[in-house]
């Protein structure tokens, strides 16, 4: 067995727990995504739209029609709004939609 500095494991154990940590909360953001879709739109239109990822504080959400993504364009702002009330921190600041 070799010997591991005590700091190199610490770093390894945070740098770990940081990662899980933000996939974490990144499902967080996607469930609150489908959340306030399904609020702002109803269950049927919602249904045509699918949160995808959060990169660079854009959330990218697949629309099956153009008319669920023009209602998100629309919308964008408070449904911006409500996944970051949930949330309790700014995290999401723009959407990005492929229709």
């Amino acid at each position: 067995m070799s010997f591991v500095p005590l700091g190199d494991t610490l770093h390894k154990d945070i740098k770990n727990r940081s990662q899980l940590k933000n996939q974490v909360e990144a499902s967080q953001i996607l469930e609150f995504a489908s959340i306030a879709l399904v609020d702002l739109l109803g269950k049927e239109q919602a249904y045509h739209a699918r949160p995808l990822f959060l990169k660079n504080r854009t959330l990218t959400i697949s629309c099956a029609t153009t008319n669920v993504a023009q209602e998100i364009r629309n919308n964008q702002a408070e449904i911006v709004d409500k996944i970051n009330i949930k949330l309790g921190k700014k995290e999401v600041d723009s959407i990005r939609y492929l229709a």
